[in-house]
């Protein structure tokens, strides 16, 4: 039988992270020692108080269909949480809960984009938003962004980028790979471009608000200017190691939320239901809860950028938030190492792989070719191994 795939999935790339993990699995299969600094995901267990509102809510016998946007009680948590914590006033009509935060991604991507549009990505950006913006059939944008900016795209950039086309811009804050944040004067930067351009939608990726080692979070959405063009996008995967959970959401205008309804209603329906229940409980919860996890993980960046200082070849910035290391390793590029030619990240990030039996990401898949990406979202003797591995493989 021969099977003619479609031109969409012959086009869409693999998710980088998701396929080093993979080929990760498969060299431990094999019983090789590998060290995996690939995927964004906490090694902390869930705390026991959601997880026991999860067992509550079994007991309570939660077991049918939930509603398409996500149950009332968890709605209106999340719109507790927009106030508290980001000073974001939402309703019902403007909350949508999906299966993770990368279903919401796509469902604005498919109700707000049409063919030909041009969505603005500074780079680096998450591995997927290039492929979702793609599979909406939305041009992606990529405007560079340097190590000598913490990977932070400026207003001057943005107004270069936009173009007659131009339809929305995509970011997160905290940044997924690069840790950077963007400060409320540098919002308020580039939201002054946009006030020139009043059709451009904004989505702004807040999954990783709570990691964050500078201090308060901003969100374009709290300019009042800005407020019905943003979507702001988050969930509880990352802050509360809940990544198996796969509950995010939207708070967004209400004719964009309606769109993602209708969107979800015909593809996944409504979010896993005791996930939900447990969702509601993390997040009525005060912030203080999971301050531990934030705390562990700055002392592991403190940890894994000493041990890079100390490896020739990788040029690190200081991230602010996320439990990401996002190093310049083009001093490589050209070089020979153990008989590797060098010549791009991924071949880099493949022969620390093959070599150092280390699991890093390619920088390729943020939409930087100079860099790769290292979690330390792993414990400090993982760190300290993995780094002691590549320092020697590249001396």
């Amino acid at each position: 039988m021969s099977t003619q795939l479609s031109d969409r999935i012959n086009a869409l790339e693999a998710s980088a992270t998701l396929a080093m993990a993979a080929k990760a699995r498969e060299l431990r299969a094999e019983g090789k020692d590998i060290i995996g600094l690939s995927l964004g995901e906490p090694d902390f267990n869930t705390p026991d108080f959601i997880k026991n509102a999860a067992i509550d809510a079994i007991h309570q016998n939660y077991n049918s269909y939930t509603p398409v946007d996500g149950y009332v009680e968890l709605k209106d948590a999340i719109i507790t949480k927009f106030k508290r914590d980001n000073n974001l006033s939402y309703d019902r009509s403007q909350i949508v809960v999906s299966t993770g935060a990368k279903q919401a991604l796509y469902n604005v991507a498919q109700v707000c984009i049409n063919p030909g549009d041009e969505i603005i990505l500074p780079c680096p950006y998450w591995v997927s938003y290039s492929d979702i913006v793609k599979l909406a059939g939305g041009t992606p944008i990529e405007v560079n962004t340097t190590i000598e900016t913490d990977f932070k795209m400026t207003a001057s950039q943005l107004e270069a980028a936009i173009t007659p086309k131009t339809r929305m811009l995509w970011y997160s804050s905290p940044c997924n790979p690069s840790g950077s944040i963007y400060s409320k004067e540098e919002l308020r930067a580039l939201a002054d471009v946009l006030q020139k351009y009043p059709k451009i939608i904004l989505v702004s990726d807040e999954i990783y608000e709570h990691i964050n080692y500078v201090g308060e979070h901003a969100s374009m959405a709290q300019f009042e200017d800005m407020y019905d063009r943003t979507v702001t996008v988050n969930g509880v995967a990352k802050a509360f190691a809940m990544t198996g959970w796969r509950i995010g959401y939207i708070g967004a205008p209400t004719i964009i939320a309606r769109a993602c309804n209708k969107i979800q209603g015909q593809v996944t329906s409504g979010a896993n239901c005791i996930a939900q229940r447990a969702v509601i409980t993390a997040l009525e919860a005060p912030v203080e809860k999971i301050q531990y996890m934030v705390d562990e993980f700055k002392e592991r960046r403190k940890l894994i950028l000493r041990l890079l200082s100390e490896t020739p070849g990788f040029e690190c910035n200081e991230p602010e938030g996320a439990f990401y290391v996002f190093p310049d390793i083009s001093y490589y590029f050209g070089k020979t190492l153990h008989g590797n030619l060098i010549e791009t990240a991924t071949d880099f990030s493949m022969f620390l792989l093959e070599q150092a039996n280390v699991a890093t990401v390619t920088g390729v898949a943020f939409g930087n070719d100079n860099c790769i990406r290292l979690s330390y979202a792993a414990s400090t003797k993982e760190i300290t191994e993995a780094i002691t591995r590549i320092k020697n493989v590249v001396s």
